[in-house]
């Protein structure tokens, strides 16, 4: 069985750490945990969305929309994530880390985030298995600290939008819930945990998928995304959730030009990534989120039943979602350790091994696992999280081009991967497009995207360029 010795970052104050738990005294098992010892008579503010329904041919965007009863991103997420950090919640202060937009034709942004690499806990991680049982005894977001909670987001009953300040956390509905990360990569970010107390494993669901659509369209802002990773692409906790921020920059992968391959008989379109460093597909549009997230999760599901890590990032407010595929190797229980080294040198060769196994083996550049910087949706969708001063200083496109091309799957295996998705897609009723031509691709290259609205606040997080 392939480990890893992973070094996870630390995304609550009540994880483990050298072997001890952090404690507070407060009342039930003294850690204020969300467990039947401290939960009872809890209470957390409710945001209950509207599901956003259309006619067909009618954007998205377009809909009436009564005024919210609160600012959901300004008020409910940066608001209650400002005052955590004014808690001192955080284990660092991330708006005073540098930032920096690096030269070239993509814009990769990088920071210095000096303080992430520390005060980690050393664990085993299995990279051989997309899917694995959860594990109540390993640490689970039921084990966070109640003040790292924002709020409840749930559908409304009656369709509309609802907030309610102060209610009860319904232990036997389940409800999803919005933490903060203590070990933050940028302003506002949280943890989005579905249905967090039936503890389902880090694995994609078609109602978990749409919950976390829902959350983009509600932040109604194209610089607050949600990404993804899968155990296998650098998930570290195997207790389902989705990661968020806000970064007034465009992603370089946002900017990437594009190749349209297939539409769906409910207007999602499907796209291939082009001249980028990792390949992926892209689906837009649908006739209503529900559709957009019918036809990710089942192309999700497909990767997880495959056994192929991959990484998701939802951009666009939830318009938009980019899908990266990463190999995984089939072995069975009884392969030897020489034979699976192997195995792994001669598909590493071939460019068609995931990052993880590559570390795993020691097969990764000493120069590359020197930055520490491990490729996830963050990383790959540009945004390079550098842990060393001297890597942000000499920080440059070719670098960041070089790491990110460490993860992605070769040509011909991305062709056998997109045939499984398409396989398990074909519900769809896809309309294939014909295949691109060079103009068209250079065309799509040299269109700028136009400029987005930001969010007003106290913290603006701009990116200079």
């Amino acid at each position: 069985m392939l480990r890893i010795k992973r070094v996870p970052t630390v995304v609550s104050n009540y994880q483990k750490e050298e072997g001890g738990e952090a404690t507070r005294p407060v009342g039930g098992c003294g850690r204020n945990c969300l467990k039947s010892c401290c939960i009872q008579e809890a209470k957390l503010p409710l945001y209950a969305f509207k599901r956003l329904e259309k006619a067909k041919g009618k954007d998205l965007a377009l809909q009436e929309c009564g005024e919210p009863p609160v600012s959901f991103l300004d008020s409910l997420i940066l608001g209650e994530w400002e005052e955590r950090m004014q808690r001192g919640l955080f284990r660092y202060d991330v708006t005073a880390c540098e930032t920096k937009v690096i030269p070239g034709e993509y814009g990769f942004i990088a920071q210095l985030n000096e303080g992430r690499h520390l005060k980690k806990r050393p664990t085993e991680f299995r990279v051989d298995k997309v899917l694995q049982p959860f594990d109540q005894n390993k640490f689970n977001f039921t084990k966070v600290g109640q003040e790292e909670l924002l709020f409840q987001f749930e559908s409304s009953d009656d369709g509309e939008v609802q907030f309610f300040p102060n209610a009860p956390i319904d232990v036997d509905n389940s409800p999803s819930l919005v933490a903060i990360n203590v070990s933050p990569i940028e302003y506002g970010h949280v943890l989005l945990i579905p249905r967090i107390f039936e503890c389902l494993p880090q694995r994609i669901d078609h109602e978990s998928f749409l919950l976390a659509l829902h959350m983009a369209a509600e932040a109604g802002n194209p610089y607050f995304r949600l990404g993804y990773n899968s155990l296998g692409a650098f998930a570290t906790i195997n207790h389902l959730h989705f990661q968020a921020y806000y970064l007034a920059a465009p992603f370089p992968i946002e900017k990437a030009p594009t190749k349209k391959i297939a539409k769906s008989n409910a207007g999602v379109k499907i796209s291939e990534l082009l001249k980028y460093p990792v390949r992926g597909l892209v689906f837009e549009g649908g006739d209503t989120l529900e559709d957009l997230a019918n036809i990710v999760s089942d192309a999700c599901i497909c990767l997880q039943n495959n056994n192929i890590p991959y990484n998701v990032l939802i951009a666009d407010s939830g318009k938009q979602v980019f899908l990266l595929p990463q190999v995984q190797i089939f072995l069975d229980n009884h392969s030897s350790f020489e034979k699976i080294s192997k195995i792994f040198r001669l598909l590493m060769r071939l460019d068609e091994q995931c990052y993880a196994e590559k570390q795993a083996l020691g097969e990764v550049d000493a120069e590359l696992l020197d930055t520490q910087v491990n490729p996830a949706v963050w990383e790959i969708s540009g945004h390079m999280v550098l842990k060393r001063k001297k890597d942000y200083e000499e920080a440059s496109e070719a670098n960041a081009w070089r790491l990110l091309a460490e993860v992605s799957l070769s040509e011909a295996r991305f062709e056998e991967v997109n045939a499984l998705i398409f396989e398990a897609i074909a519900s769809f009723e896809l309309e294939v497009k014909a295949e691109t031509s060079e103009e068209e691709v250079n065309a799509a290259k040299s269109k700028a995207r136009p400029a987005k609205a930001m969010v007003a606040g106290t913290q603006e997080c701009l990116v200079l360029q």
